[in-house]
């Protein structure tokens, strides 16, 4: 008998350290309508990047002839080899969707630490761009111990520029790891399919 509470006692310690969520990954959820707030999916390619607080130094090298090499470091051996070298400084863009093509949806992780993000969506059939900035709020979110923590946010606000956007709106102002669509993102009709 007591060989069975210590068993039964086992298992239920290791059921306990499997409460945490199997889809734990916190991030903004976006939804695409029409103007008219019909879900869609966006038959365009969008590329979604985030600006990065700060600059960074790059080293192009261009020689005739040859195709323009870019470092993140100054490199003497292409210098020896003929090409010219210059010296920028450019923001610290980081690409958070490459190539989003035929979606209905996206989803894009947060900052921790910045009041605001700010997402500027490229598409490969228009030159303009879209830029959303959206204000929020970061805190920590324990469930159990044993499975660590997380980093929710509430929505403030959201803005967007109208290059192949119509509006923006907040859906859902608590991010966390549930799935629901946080920003409803409204397209003015280019690349728009039902």
């Amino acid at each position: 008998m007591t060989m069975g509470i210590l068993v039964m006692a086992t298992l239920l310690a290791g059921c306990y350290s499997n409460n945490c969520p199997l889809e734990n990954t916190v991030t903004c959820n976006y939804g695409f309508y029409d103007t008219e707030g019909t879900a869609i999916y966006y038959s365009d390619t969008i590329t979604v990047t985030t600006l990065m607080p700060g600059y960074k130094t790059v080293y192009t090298y261009r020689k005739l002839g040859n195709k323009t090499v870019t470092k993140d470091d100054p490199d003497a051996e292409l210098v020896n080899q003929g090409y010219t070298e210059s010296v920028t400084q450019q923001r610290k863009d980081t690409i958070l969707l490459n190539q989003l093509l035929g979606a209905s949806s996206m989803k894009v992780p947060m900052s921790f630490f910045n009041e605001e993000d700010t997402l500027i969506l490229s598409y490969k059939s228009i030159l303009l761009k879209d830029t959303i900035k959206i204000r929020h709020s970061s805190y920590p979110n324990v469930e159990l111990p044993e499975c660590g923590t997380y980093r929710f946010h509430t929505l403030q606000s959201v803005t967007a520029t109208d290059a192949a956007i119509d509006h923006v709106e907040i859906s859902e102002p608590k991010v966390n790891y549930d799935g629901n669509v946080n920003v409803k993102i409204y397209f003015n009709g280019v690349a728009v399919d039902n």
